[in-house]
């Protein structure tokens, strides 16, 4: 057996040190100050194997938040897991504007399409508790993730399983949000910083020398027959796909198109109005 401080300090030459610290202190349930002011304290035989298991794993690329089940968005925790994406920072952007948009309406319907583990549904229904949210995603691992969260933080939102808009039927909403797949299929990206762990088919639409856009135009295509005159569509898409979502968007017809900058400065949501224009023929 080995104390806590020395297994810190032997997993901190295969991997980070912050992150050997965190999978240290999952596997034996302790914060951060017990990890420091008990240092010396043995790990049983069963945590030993767990967090040699686990540092293996991340040292061979592995998420962190796979292996400790959870991660942390806007300040909440979220249980994930290989069957949705990490949430990640610069996807806030795509809840803000969103949560403004639907607080100006008196019980706005919201629908997040490719919801993942419902991290930007459960937000803005929190955000927003006098909205009706839908939720949508084709995978049934996904949606698992996506209620337990939803239990977790007390809202309530109606999950459905299937493709896009199909699950919705006739349906017309408020408010459209998605952060669908978008990075090009041959993006090299895609085979770096755990990105292979990731569920591919919500990180690309899979199309050989594609722009990785397809669900993107999917959307767009379908949006005007599931949106009331004048609600809003809102997407996030890659750093350089800003121009192309903006004609997507204008040629469909939507009007007041714009492109919102995350916190780092890149184009990231880019978004438009139904009704204020009529569609290019």
């Amino acid at each position: 057996m080995s104390c806590l401080g020395e297994a810190w300090r032997q997993a901190s030459r295969r991997i980070d040190r912050l992150d050997a610290r965190l999978l240290l202190e999952h596997v034996c349930g302790c914060s951060h100050a017990d990890l420091i002011a008990h240092s010396e304290r043995e790990m049983s035989p069963a945590q030993a194997v767990d967090f040699a298991r686990l540092v293996a794993r991340r040292a061979a690329g592995e998420p962190l938040a796979y292996l400790v089940g959870s991660a942390w968005f806007c300040g909440l925790e979220f249980a994930v897991g290989p069957g949705a994406l990490i949430p990640r920072p610069e996807t806030e952007l795509l809840v803000d504007l969103a949560a403004r948009r639907a607080g100006t309406l008196d019980r706005p319907g919201i629908i997040d399409l490719g919801t993942g583990s419902g991290i930007v549904a459960i937000l803005l229904a929190r955000r927003c508790p006098r909205a009706a949210l839908t939720a949508i995603d084709i995978s049934a691992a996904a949606l698992g993730l996506a209620r337990a969260n939803a239990a977790r933080h007390g809202v309530h939102v109606r999950f459905l399983e299937g493709d896009w808009y199909a699950p919705a039927g006739s349906e017309r909403f408020d408010l459209i949000v998605s952060n669908p797949p978008y990075v090009a299929a041959g993006d090299p990206h895609l085979c770096r910083n755990g990105l292979p762990f990731e569920p591919r088919r919500a990180l690309t639409d899979g199309l050989e020398g594609g722009d990785g856009l397809d669900c993107v135009r999917r959307i767009v295509a379908g949006a005007s027959r599931h949106l009331h005159p004048g609600g809003w569509l809102l997407m996030e898409h890659g750093w350089d796909q800003a121009r192309k979502v903006r004609k997507l968007l204008r040629t469909a017809g939507f009007g007041a198109v714009a492109t919102w900058r995350d916190g780092a400065g890149i184009e990231r949501v880019s978004g438009g109005k139904r009704g204020a224009l009529k569609p290019v023929q």
